[in-house]
């Protein structure tokens, strides 16, 4: 697949853990590709235009996901943010891999 958004940091993956938190299990995967795809488009546009895109931010999980009201981070040792933040690394890891 190849690199598809900007590179994700540490912050991105909080983010979209904790966002992913909020979602139905059946749906996170699903939602989690969503972000990953949206970041990718937002990442054409940024170096396109020379510019955030309005609604998909800059390119990142972090802009994609915006200042929205994300609930608190809890402690890693929370399950249910654990599996959320390794959903997210798993899925970050599945777009670099080649089809």
């Amino acid at each position: 697949m190849g690199r598809v958004m900007r590179p994700a940091t540490f912050i991105d993956v909080t983010h979209a853990a904790r966002l992913l938190m909020a979602v139905p299990r059946v749906a996170r995967g699903e939602v989690c590709d969503g972000l990953i795809a949206q970041a990718g488009h937002a990442d054409k546009y940024r170096k396109r235009f020379g510019r955030a895109h309005a609604r998909l931010g800059t390119g990142t999980l972090s802009s994609r996901i915006g200042p929205g009201v994300l609930p608190t981070e809890p402690v890693f040792c929370d399950r249910l943010y654990a599996r959320c933040l390794a959903l997210v690394f798993e899925r970050l890891a599945r777009r670099d891999q080649p089809r």
